[in-house]
């Protein structure tokens, strides 16, 4: 299969990107100046992502909350025009189908989903959409960026004044932005834990907007690889690694996703599945999702397997791992045996012939930094 491109695809040639297939996508892992140093210039100024391959979409029209409502645990009524949210698609067994942000504007509902999910969630929303009646899903090709880091807002404001006051997890439609000459979605969010934004830009504006970012001193591109290793550090999910369509909210302890309301009223896919999950805990989710730091040596990733004490009983799996490039250590997130769960409990990560130490710790790894407002 052919890979597509972004609209800052020739972007990173230039800039000597390493170029790698992504969720049907060919996307930049990395610069030239490398991973861990593409991690740390977003942990001090403001790295820029192409994040183009993800799934942007609209829902309106008279029955767009309802539906919404029913194919997501999201209070969405309690949103405030512009007030954004993370979510889920859950199926009738409880398991996620997607990790979503929704965001509530006066006249219609934007998501944003997973590049390796949209090609299965979007038809089904558009079957949703039929049977519901009243409900149009606009699926948007457009370029999106992230601009993550604790300088973001001062490189940003100038470009477009309006992010200036704009709160955490609420976005903007049609913000002006004058050097540019044209208007861009903005949303303040984003994926690494720092303060950042992310910004949906015509495609035919994508190269501008990105040059203009570009020209403060404080920005650098930065890749997925070096996306990955800050989220992990933030402790966030990626869907594929902590969270699939047979892992429930309880598990991945996403239940704060979910409002009173919505567990109290249900009405929404999977609603009977999660009060079992919740109620009967204990013996319906064996495996909690937990953070790890683990010893010096080989990394622990994906599927390596984890054990008690005694090395031999195995009691999990690490779903994601990676050296912190700011802690300095190894670090990883996994699923064990609710007995191995507490913060503090000692387990033996396998990584291929050898057996290391890890320990049992609170996500995320490094705190978080997003914007407060006054």
């Amino acid at each position: 299969m052919s890979l597509k491109k972004t609209a800052l695809f020739e972007l990173h040639k230039s800039l000597k990107a390493r170029m790698a297939p992504f969720a049907g996508y060919d996307m930049p892992i990395q610069y030239a100046q490398g991973i861990m140093k593409e991690h740390h210039h977003v942990r001090a100024k403001a790295g820029l992502f192409d994040v183009s391959h993800m799934g942007q979409v609209t829902i309106a029209g008279s029955n767009a909350l309802a539906l919404m409502e029913k194919l997501t645990p999201c209070d969405i009524q309690a949103l405030q025009p512009g007030q954004a949210k993370l979510s889920m698609f859950l199926n009738p067994n409880g398991g996620i189908e997607d990790d979503c942000i929704i965001t509530r504007y006066a006249d219609h509902i934007g998501l944003v989903i997973n590049a390796g999910c949209k090609d299965r969630i979007v038809p089904y929303l558009e079957q949703q959409a039929k049977q519901a009646g009243s409900v149009n899903v606009t699926v948007h090709d457009a370029a999106l960026v992230a601009l993550q880091g604790p300088t973001a807002a001062a490189v940003l404001e100038p470009l477009v004044p309006q992010v200036k006051t704009l709160p955490f997890m609420s976005g903007i439609r049609g913000a002006s932005c004058k050097p540019l000459g044209k208007a861009v979605d903005v949303t303040r969010c984003g994926y690494t834990g720092e303060d950042g934004f992310e910004i949906s830009i015509p495609n035919a504006q994508a190269m501008a907007f990105t040059e203009l970012l570009l020209k403060s001193s404080d920005v650098q591109m930065i890749g997925l690889g070096a996306r990955d290793t800050l989220r992990l550090e933030a402790g966030l999910n990626l869907y594929g690694h902590e969270i699939n369509d047979t892992t429930n909210p309880v598990a991945a302890k996403l239940m704060w996703c979910i409002s009173k309301r919505r567990m109290t009223e249900g009405g929404f896919i999977g609603h009977d599945k999660v009060v079992d999950f919740q109620k009967n805990a204990k013996t319906l989710v064996p495996r909690l999702r937990v953070g790890l730091t683990v010893e010096s040596g080989p990394i622990a990733r994906e599927n390596a397997p984890i054990y008690a004490p005694d090395g031999t009983t195995e009691i999990g799996k690490v779903t994601s791992g990676a050296p912190s490039p700011t802690l300095g250590t190894n670090i990883a997130m996994a699923y064990v045996d609710r007995a191995f769960a507490a913060e503090g409990a000692k387990v033996v990560v396998g990584v291929r012939a050898t057996k290391l130490g890890g320990t049992v710790c609170k996500v995320p790894f490094v705190p978080h930094r997003y914007f407060k407002s006054a």
